[in-house]
């Protein structure tokens, strides 16, 4: 019964913090992920600051962006087409645009299940024969609130060692590809990696890491949307290298397949053994979803980060994260853990 109140008070906060951000200068964030978690952090992210990257996994064989993929030879453009739709406005535009790219056809021929975006994204990467330059347009067409960049110029391929991928040989760790097949393994995933293992990054994409004052990575598909950045080496670096203070945000829950069964504390130890000299300055985790905080408090220390817990989930009991929620807990943040900027 307190729920609400709490939550409309939560508003006013995140509210009166946006105003306070548009007035001035705004912190430079970058926001790392793909498919619908990232999706979650953009719509957050962009209440709070104009200044705003995606940054965006290239791994994706599965449905329109497979097909796209397969037959063309291009980057699948689904995942770029989710953070696109993130970043539309809430006015009637940017309503409007989100649900026309984000339409897919229904229909016994070809063109069954393709969604709009990813047309338009690919016909635009041949015209263009600029991934970067493309993307770019789609955004100024869309009036979206932020850039949104691929993190490799290259299509990657997951692979996955995993043990029990067979259920009847649940003892067995055998290489399991492609990252349609990688989410849905329900098996005990070990480790990632991507073929080519030395893919190159986005150059704008380095560069927004290396200019930022805050990157956020995560939440999302923890094998196939959040690790897979830590594997492109120059991004890795960047996210090494720069002065930007990082924020990692945590799942709601395990996801069902890929990270079954995981504890939040388990989520940091896995990224830690991807990436081990990455550290972090804060771990975000939704106060309903950490039943044990010394555990998390522990692996996050390991990462260099402090917890910060907080109440982002959906007040409605489904698993997903409330927009405002979670722009509100950023912005609190970005104010309390942040060097002091000139937005502040």
């Amino acid at each position: 019964m307190t729920r609400r109140p709490l939550r409309r008070h939560r508003l006013s906060r995140a509210t009166a913090a946006l105003s306070g951000h548009k007035r001035g200068a705004q912190p430079k964030v970058v926001a790392l992920g793909g498919g619908m978690g990232l999706s979650a952090s953009l719509t957050a992210l962009r209440r709070i600051t104009g200044d705003l990257t995606a940054v965006v996994t290239v791994a994706d064989d599965g449905g329109s962006s497979g097909r796209l993929r397969e037959e063309l030879g291009v980057l699948p453009p689904g995942d770029l087409r989710k953070a696109l739709a993130a970043l539309c406005g809430d006015d009637e535009w940017g309503r409007t645009w989100s649900q026309v790219i984000q339409h897919r056809f229904e229909s016994k021929g070809d063109l069954h299940e393709h969604a709009v975006g990813n047309l338009l994204i690919v016909a635009l990467w041949e015209q263009l024969g600029d991934h970067v330059q493309a993307l770019d347009l789609v955004g100024k067409l869309l009036g979206a609130h932020g850039r949104v960049l691929p993190m490799s110029a290259v299509p990657l391929e997951l692979q996955a060692l995993v043990r029990g991928h067979h259920p009847d040989r649940p003892d067995d760790i055998v290489t399991v590809r492609g990252q349609a097949t990688v989410a849905l393994t329900p098996g005990e995933v070990q480790s990632v990696h991507v073929v080519p293992a030395d893919p190159p990054a986005v150059p704008e994409a380095v560069a927004a890491v290396l200019d930022a004052d805050w990157v956020v990575l995560g939440p999302g598909s923890w094998f196939s949307s959040v690790i897979p950045h830590l594997l492109v080496p120059e991004l890795l670096d960047a996210l090494v290298s720069t002065k930007a203070r990082k924020v990692l945000s945590l799942n709601l829950a395990p996801q069902p397949g890929e990270t079954e069964g995981f504890s939040p504390q388990r989520h940091l130890e896995v990224l830690g053994r991807h990436a081990p000299k990455l550290a972090m300055d804060v771990v975000l985790a939704d106060e309903a979803a950490v039943p044990d905080r010394e555990s998390l408090a522990d692996a996050a220390k390991r990462l260099g980060a402090a917890v910060e817990l907080a109440p982002v989930a959906s007040p409605d009991g489904v698993p997903i994260h409330d927009p405002e929620l979670l722009a509100a807990a950023y912005d609190r943040i970005f104010r309390m853990h942040g060097r002091i900027g000139p937005w502040r």
